[in-house]
């Protein structure tokens, strides 16, 4: 867990990169429990003013590890899950939380992004919600948060053919802040970092609970229940269908389960 999340402070920014590389850092159980520790640890160091994300090798994260979710038990459930914990985390932190993504940016690491303060992503970055493919649902508060920021329409869309976006999309849609080439995204990121860590503290924590207040009235109670469905769903025999096609490298047949 230790090398999959890696943590440094330097110029009092967090640096949090998921360090998973060969397998695009997917996310395993383990390595949420490594992001909560890290965005806790960062709200308690004085020397932290702003929180940046970021992954390492030529993907920001592929989302979660199918491996696991295929082998999934009773241990895993929607109060106590890993993944819950660092949702949970995410709304509880007061401090600017940035993100710089490039490549995939698949499931749990798109839902994620929508808790963020701030998104930048490098032009070869595709944004992709495959839940309805996996037979699954929206996790992670984003059946509130995707169409709170995109509208409703454009959420559905998203969801119901779980096809990519491309960064210039997300860019339109709100979902990215801004798009830079792929090569100039970590100096430029580190270049709108470096301006907030010159901003009063205590200024950008009320601006973010202003801007936080209501959605994160809405998603603790929205969030229970979208994870109760999401693991049920985990369980199900569409489900098995789907995560066995994908290792088989198929295209799944949900007919027989109609």
């Amino acid at each position: 867990m230790a090398n999959n999340i890696q943590v440094k402070v330097m110029d009092k920014v967090l640096h949090v990169v998921l360090n998973r590389p060969e397998k695009k850092n997917a996310l395993t159980q383990e390595m949420y429990i490594g992001l909560a520790n890290a965005i806790k640890s960062g709200e308690e160091n004085s020397n932290v003013k702003v929180i940046l994300i970021y992954g390492n090798g030529d993907s920001f994260c592929a989302g979660n590890d199918v491996k696991e979710f295929q082998d999934s038990d009773s241990r895993i459930d929607s109060e106590n899950s890993p993944s819950i914990m660092y949702i949970k985390q995410l709304m509880k932190a007061q401090k600017p939380i940035i993100a710089a993504v490039k490549g995939y940016v698949i499931g749990g690491g798109f839902t994620m992004l929508l808790h963020y303060d701030l998104v930048y992503a490098a032009k070869d970055t595709k944004f992709q919600l495959p839940f309805v493919k996996l037979a699954l649902t929206p996790e992670f508060g984003s059946s509130f948060n995707l169409p709170f920021l995109v509208g409703r329409h454009r959420a559905a869309e998203i969801l119901y053919f779980g096809d990519f976006i491309t960064a210039e999309e997300a860019c339109k849609m709100g979902i990215v802040n801004e798009v830079f080439e792929k090569d100039e995204l970590m100096n430029k990121v580190l270049d709108k970092v470096r301006q907030l860590t010159e901003k009063p503290l205590v200024a950008l924590k009320n601006i973010k609970n202003l801007l936080k207040k209501y959605p994160n009235s809405i998603l603790e109670k929205t969030i229970p229940g979208e994870m109760d469905v999401f693991f049920e769903r985990m369980k199900s025999p569409e489900a098995q269908e789907a995560f066995n096609a994908y290792f088989e490298k198929r295209k799944p047949d949900f007919s027989k389960f109609e």
